[in-house]
């Protein structure tokens, strides 16, 4: 396969930063109208995953005496069977039960004696299947696993597990998002993941403005905080994973030019609604609350490289909880992402990221637990294909993905467009925030008003 490699400095991170009460597991739910076909299923994730990725056939090795650094090694024992788990849902399998079973998987740690990913194709589910998958962090960053998700499907029935006929590569999902243009930093020719603006040379920040900049951005990575509220508090073992109903792109784009937005702005400020609503509805006070975005740092237009591992940043985005009407919030989201897109925090944060990598474990685990308190979780956003995919043969009528928290977060958040329509999934801790589904009806009501008033223009 691809013989024996050290794990790098970032990718170690996230073995470390493992925790019972929130495991280092990216998690991807897709969804599909008719059943989808075990052994064709099978056939491709073979050719498409372990074939072209090596990390998919390997397996960690530790060979550090406790400083932490470890290699992939080949699995001699690899069976592609051990990592294709096969359920059925209980009736009347609907939406509620395919949550059950997503959420029942996400307590479960990854076996380190074998590679570190599993799908589960789940049948059962209304009139077709889903497939539930899990890879740990230290395989590839959220985005890169989102584009290699997306490399097992082609864009008619007729692929036949042939690399070359999957076309992942053209996908290029999540890839669509900013490129920054910063001076000094070469590899900053990149894109945000949900910030989808293209930024221009012209607003580069000169010298005066970048000190500025720079200052507060590290008064905000290391005295910023979150005020308690109802979402705050020590996770358990349990998760919830709930999503919303498909809401069309040209629905939130029509909602957009309410504030001269983006469509990320919209979504994003819809969330906000949510999470004020909740923690109103829940005796707490409406504060403005941080997550983390994911910065991603890889060329664009590149193809993935064949080690994959974690290439990204991440930027503190102050959410504007406190402000009270559903207009206000989208036009506040909008200049808070504006004022990140157009500074130095990704390029600060991806070498901070890196520096945490190369500590002793311990140290490490202190850091990382010390700035993922800044945020209540991740809010990622994918923007997929905006055509049908197939997999296997079968259409996707849906799919999500969420990256993990750490820490004390208890709320991560998932955006994902495909096929013209986008959908947002909540995954939370089940003891502090019991009840996500009245998040997705806030999303709801606050995406409604604001189309209303979209419509009433």
């Amino acid at each position: 396969m691809g013989g024996r490699r050290p794990v790098g400095a970032v990718d170690n991170i996230w073995l470390n930063a493992d925790r019972p009460n929130n495991l280092m597991v990216i998690e991807s739910v897709m969804w599909f109208e008719e059943t989808v076909d075990w052994e064709r299923f099978a056939v491709v994730v073979k050719r498409r995953l372990v074939d072209h990725f090596p990390v998919f056939g390997q397996k960690l090795v530790d060979r550090s005496f406790g400083l932490g650094s470890q290699h992939w090694e080949d699995d001699p024992d690899f069976a592609i069977e051990n990592h294709l788990r096969r359920a059925t849902l209980p009736a009347p399998g609907q939406e509620k039960q395919l949550q059950d079973y997503v959420e029942t998987q996400m307590k479960s740690p990854l076996d380190r004696n074998h590679p570190l990913w599993e799908f589960h194709l789940v049948d059962g589910y209304r009139n077709g299947s889903a497939i539930v998958g899990r890879f740990h962090h230290a395989l590839a960053d959220g985005m890169a696993l989102a584009e290699v998700l997306l490399s097992l499907t082609d864009a008619t029935p007729d692929g036949d597990g042939d690399p070359a006929s999957g076309d992942g590569d053209s996908l290029a999902v999540a890839t669509h998002g900013s490129r920054l243009s910063i001076p000094g930093f070469d590899t900053a020719k990149n894109l945000i993941t949900g910030t989808a603006r293209r930024i221009r040379p012209s607003l580069v920040p000169d010298s005066i403005t970048l000190g500025r900049q720079t200052a507060w951005i590290a008064d905000k990575l290391l005295l910023g905080r979150n005020p308690t509220t109802p979402l705050s508090g020590d996770p358990g073992l349990e998760k919830r994973a709930v999503w919303s109903n498909p809401r069309s792109i040209s629905e939130v784009k029509r909602i957009s030019r309410l504030a001269g937005a983006t469509v990320n702005d919209v979504l994003v400020g819809a969330i906000t609604g949510a999470i004020s609503e909740y923690i109103v509805t829940h005796g707490g006070e409406a504060r403005d609350l941080t997550t983390m975005v994911p910065v991603n740092l890889r060329p664009v237009g590149e193809p993935l490289p064949r080690e994959l591992g974690n290439r990204f940043a991440l930027v503190l985005l102050p959410l504007p909880v406190a402000t009270r009407t559903p207009l206000a919030r989208l036009t506040e989201t909008k200049r808070r992402m504006d004022s990140i897109k157009n500074s130095p925090e990704a390029l600060i944060t991806f070498g901070l990221i890196n520096t945490i990598g190369l500590t002793h474990p311990r140290v490490e685990e202190q850091l990382v637990n010390f700035f993922s308190s800044k945020a209540i979780g991740v809010t990622t956003n994918v923007i997929g294909p905006m055509t049908d995919r197939f997999v296997a043969g079968s259409p996707i009528a849906g799919v999500l993905g969420w990256v993990p928290g750490s820490g004390r977060q208890n709320v991560g958040v998932c955006i994902f467009s495909y096929n013209r329509t986008v959908r947002v999934g909540f995954k939370v801790d089940a003891g502090i925030v019991p009840d996500p589904e009245r998040l997705v009806d806030a999303f709801d009501q606050e995406l409604d008003d604001l189309a209303r008033m979209a419509r009433a223009l």
